[in-house]
């Protein structure tokens, strides 16, 4: 077969208006030297690289190892590791979606931990001078002014934009903000990208105070996954790097760990409920509680968003927390529900069972109803945690506090746990599924061209490193429509 030759024009003018009503010629030139044939195939292999291009500049979905457990008597808290600097460094950070920032203990820091009670971790601390990408963020950057959203934020006599932090808990660290390099690997399309690398901005901590300070449970800092601007997903999304979404799924059982990916989990089962707008945390509007099926008769205006009311999710905090004025009545409900079956106990002003059976099988289903009709459904092991047992019998405790004085629920690992949850934040939403946090889950990153999934062969999940293998393309339209512009294509040309 003879090869395919271009006949293209070379002096071709097409005449265009220019602004005095004038007009100008703009030429043609040829494509190929006619003295030359183009093999379709090399067209088709110049368009591969080409659209391989194309979808190497879509989004892409970042995994993230997590460890820890929500258990605690153990640890407490889910934590994962983040690479910072160059050369990177490695440090491990608390997941909490409570807040917007991350940060990690920096050199010289007052009253951080210098060594951790949790297995295997090596406490570090970072040192901008020894970063050859390090840059501090001066007063006048624009990104001090996105950190006054999340703490509050001040000017150091050096002309540093500086930062304080104030946890619930009492606990709190002070510092300065740095621009460096976060390294990590990215999935986009089939592939993975290796040491990939963006540029994002983070608190150097130089100050710390309560339990921060305690090295039973100690790690380098905290990975804010919050709304504010200067969260890193917030960040990442605005270069590009990942979508403006992120997941995980972490797990109850079997040493905890699980999922955390910046891109969004797929699931069938998965049901959304809208964020409650202009809210500094993630509030969720819930509507009503139920046991067994069987509505409470709590008012829903126990539960809306004001002041220092309102549902909020926060892989933050360990434990679950009621509204004062729902709690006495859940407590109620509960100990009715098992009052044959088990023997009620108050430890520590908290209330305990003693049972000698599966908790599962005498306690009832919760269900917590949100806006649009969404319910996220708890079993007995997502309510109640296993203190100790006596005489052969297990002693369960209600894992749900309450807060007093105050009219906040906040939804913690204990209720978030086996469960993937997603925060969609481009369609302002959260989503969950029950599920098992150890099996492999699907991923998908949306793009301007539409949406991409990934069939996740195992990688991602049961305590996954930053290294993912190869990853297979779900969505078959992709590929048709690529194949289909390059059969058209070459037909055209025979």
């Amino acid at each position: 077969m003879s090869p395919v030759v271009f006949l293209v024009f070379v002096c071709v003018f097409l005449p265009a208006v220019v602004g005095d009503g004038m007009t100008m010629t703009l030429p043609l030139e040829r494509a190929f030297p006619t003295s030359h044939g183009v093999e379709v195939s090399q067209l088709k292999a110049r368009d591969r690289v080409r659209h391989g291009r194309i979808l190497q500049s879509s989004y892409g979905v970042v995994d993230f190892p997590v460890e820890g457990t929500y258990d605690p008597f153990l640890v407490g808290l889910y934590f994962t590791r983040v690479q910072l600097g160059s050369p990177p460094k490695e440090f491990y950070v608390q997941i909490d979606t409570g807040s917007d920032v991350l940060w990690v203990s920096c050199a010289s820091c007052n009253g951080c931990p210098t060594s951790s009670g949790l297995q295997q971790i090596q406490l570090d601390f970072f040192d901008p001078s020894t970063s050859s990408t390090a840059r501090p963020i001066s007063c006048s950057d624009q990104r001090c002014a996105l950190g006054e959203q999340s703490s509050d934020s001040g000017c150091s006599t050096q002309n540093q934009c500086s930062y304080t932090f104030q946890y619930g808990d009492g606990s709190g660290t002070s510092g300065y903000y740095v621009a460096d390099f976060m390294h990590f690997d990215t999935i986009v399309g089939n592939s993975l990208t290796s040491n990939s690398s963006a540029p994002v901005v983070f608190g150097c901590s130089t100050s710390q105070t309560g339990d921060l300070t305690k090295p039973d449970r100690a790690i380098d800092g905290i990975f804010g996954f919050g709304q504010q601007g200067l969260s890193v997903i917030a960040q990442l999304s605005s270069q590009g790097v990942t979508p403006n979404v992120f997941s995980h799924c972490l797990k109850g059982n079997n040493g905890g760990g699980g999922i955390l990916v910046l891109g969004q989990i797929v699931e069938p089962n998965l049901v959304y409920t809208p964020l409650v707008p202009s809210q500094p945390h993630y509030n969720l509007n819930l509507q009503s509680i139920a046991l067994n099926g069987q509505t409470m008769p709590i008012s829903p205006e126990v539960f809306e968003t004001s002041s220092n009311r309102g549902t909020i999710v926060d892989s933050g905090t360990t434990l679950a927390y009621l509204a004062e004025e729902a709690y006495d009545p859940f407590i109620d409900a509960i100990n009715q529900a098992v009052s044959q079956n088990v023997r009620p106990l108050v430890t520590k002003g908290n209330q305990c069972y003693l049972t000698t059976s599966s908790v599962g099988e005498i306690f009832p289903t919760v269900s917590l109803t949100f806006a649009g009709g969404a319910t996220m459904v708890l079993r007995a092991e997502d309510y109640l945690i296993q203190q100790n047992s006596i005489g052969g019998a297990a002693v369960w405790c209600m894992g749900f506090q309450k807060i007093p004085g105050q009219g906040l629920t906040i939804l913690g690992d204990l209720v978030l746990k086996d469960k993937i949850i997603v925060y969609d934040l481009a369609g302002q939403r959260i989503g969950w599924a029950n599920y098992d946090c150890s099996q492999a889950v699907n991923v998908s990153a949306t793009t301007s061209r539409g949406k991409t999934e990934y069939v996740n062969a195992g990688q991602i999940g049961n305590n996954s490193s930053p290294r993912i293998g190869s990853y297979k393309l779900l969505l078959s339209f992709i590929l048709t429509s690529v194949l289909h512009v390059l059969v058209r294509g070459a037909n055209s040309f025979l």
